[in-house]
C-alpha cells in the first residue's frame, strides 16, 4: 500500500456552510446505524424463542442464519454498485422500512417459511442501509473522512451490543409477539433517515464533482489497487473473526480459568466491547491526523502479542490486556474503510458494501472447536487473526 497521510487528499466533498449542520448529519447517520444494528442483532438473540415456539431443529436455525446473512451481507456490494451509479438518498428510509416489515412478520409469523421471509426482509434492509449511509457520512465529513467513519461505525457497535440486551428485557423467554415493540425502533429510524435523505439530496450534486484519487495513489496500476483491496478485505475479515470469537467465548474463558460468576464475566465482556467502541471512535481521527497506514500497522502488530500473553496472566492483567486489545484491534476499521474508498474513488457504495458485508459475515468458532483449546480461546483467535492480517 502506498504511503499517504490523512491531510493529503484532493477529493472534494460537498458540505453545507455551517459545520453544525454537518455534525448533525453525522450524528443522525451514527444514530440510525445504532438503530439498524440493534434490529439486526435481534435476529440471533431470539433464536431460543423461535426454536421453542416452532420446535425447530438446529439445521432449521442454521437456515435462518443463512437466509439472513445472504440478504444482509452478500447483497451489500450489489446495492453499493448500483447506488454508486444512481445514488438514492431516500433509499436509507426505504431500507429501514424493509426492516420494519421484517419485524412485523417475525412477530406475527405462524409458519417456518414466514420466519425465513422475515429474516430475509430484515437482512435486505441492512443491505440497503449500509452502503448509502456510509456515503452519507463521507458526504457530511467536511474532509475528515476518518472521523466521520469512526462516528458512523461506533453507532453500529452500540447497536450490536444493545440488541441482545433489549431482546432479553423486552421479549423475554417466550413472548415472541413482543418483537412488535421493536417496530418503534424502526419507525424512529425511518423518520431520522428521511430527514437525513433530504439533506443528502440537496448536497449530492456538489459531491459528484471533482472526485479524484489522492495524489499518493495516482500512479498505482490497477493490479496493485486490486491487490491492496484484497489485503484490506482480508484484514477486515480477520479482525472481525477475532472480535466475534472474543464476543462469543470470552465469558466462558473467564469462568473456566478464573472461576468468576456469570454476571461478573458478562460485565467484563461489556468492558471489552466498550473498549472496541472506544477504539473505533479514536482510530478515525488519529488516521486523519497522522496517516491511515500507521493506524493499520499498529492495529495489525499491536493486538497479537498482547493476546498471546492472556493465558499467562492473572485476572487483573487479563482485564487490562483485554481493554488494550479491544482499543488497538478496532482502531483500524475506519482507517481501512477510508483507505479503500480512496483507492477506488467514486465507488463509496461498492467499497462500503464489500467491507461491511465481510464484517457481518465473519464467523465465530463453534463450541466443538472451543473444546479443543480449553486454555485460551483468545490466544487461538490471536494466532489466526495475526497470521491472516500479516
Amino acid at each position: 500500500m502506498a504511503p499517504q497521510t490523512g491531510r493529503n487528499l484532493n477529493e472534494s466533498t460537498a458540505t453545507p456552510a455551517g459545520s453544525e449542520a454537518v455534525l448533525l448529519i453525522l450524528v443522525a447517520a451514527s444514530f440510525s446505524h445504532l438503530l439498524n444494528d440493534t434490529i439486526q442483532s435481534l435476529i440471533p438473540a431470539i433464536y431460543p424463542v423461535l426454536k421453542d415456539s416452532f420446535q425447530l431443529t438446529f439445521g432449521q436455525i442454521g437456515l435462518i442464519t443463512l437466509t439472513f446473512q445472504v440478504t444482509a451481507s452478500l447483497l451489500q456490494p450489489l446495492v453499493g454498485l448500483y447506488t454508486d451509479r444512481r445514488p438514492q438518498p431516500f433509499s436509507l428510509a426505504i431500507g429501514m422500512a424493509f426492516s420494519l416489515v421484517g419485524l412485523v412478520l417475525l412477530a406475527s409469523a405462524n409458519s417456518y417459511p414466514m420466519i425465513l421471509v422475515a429474516a430475509a426482509s430484515v437482512g435486505l434492509g441492512s443491505s440497503i442501509f449500509h452502503p448509502e449511509a456510509s456515503r452519507l457520512a463521507r458526504l457530511a465529513s467536511g474532509g475528515r473522512y476518518g472521523f466521520a467513519q469512526s462516528l458512523f461505525q461506533v453507532g453500529g457497535n452500540a447497536g450490536q451490543s444493545l440488541g441482545p440486551l433489549l431482546a432479553a428485557l423486552v421479549i423475554g423467554a417466550r413472548a415472541r409477539s413482543n418483537v412488535i415493540w421493536f417496530t418503534l425502533v424502526a419507525l424512529v429510524g425511518i423518520i431520522v433517515l428521511y430527514n437525513a435523505g433530504r439533506w443528502y439530496r440537496q448536497n449530492l450534486p456538489r459531491a459528484q464533482k471533482h472526485i479524484r484519487r489522492p495524489v499518493s495513489h495516482t500512479d498505482l496500476p490497477p493490479a496493485q489497487i486490486r491487490w491492496a483491496l484484497f489485503i484490506l478485505i482480508s484484514l477486515i475479515f480477520s479482525k472481525f473473526f477475532y472480535l466475534e470469537n472474543m464476543r462469543s467465548y470470552f465469558t466462558f474463558y473467564l469462568i473456566s480459568k478464573f472461576h468468576v460468576g456469570v454476571q461478573h464475566a458478562q460485565l467484563l465482556l461489556f468492558l471489552f466491547l466498550f473498549s472496541v467502541a472506544a477504539g473505533t471512535i479514536l482510530g478515525g481521527p488519529i488516521g486523519d491526523r497522522f496517516g491511515r497506514k500507521y493506524v493499520i500497522w499498529v492495529s495489525i502488530l499491536g493486538a497479537a502479542p498482547l493476546t498471546l500473553l492472556l493465558p499467562y496472566v492473572d485476572l487483573g492483567w487479563t482485564i487490562v490486556l483485554s481493554v488494550l486489545i479491544g482499543i488497538i484491534l478496532s482502531s483500524a476499521f475506519p482507517a481501512i474503510l477510508v483507505y479503500a474508498q480512496e483507492l477506488v474513488p467514486g465507488k463509496v457504495g461498492l467499497i462500503s458494501g464489500l467491507f461491511f458485508g465481510f464484517a457481518l459475515e465473519s464467523p465465530a468458532l463453534d463450541r466443538r472447536s472451543l473444546a479443543k483449546w480449553p486454555i485460551a480461546p483468545a490466544s487461538n483467535m490471536c494466532t489466526g487473526s495475526a497470521l491472516f492480517s500479516l
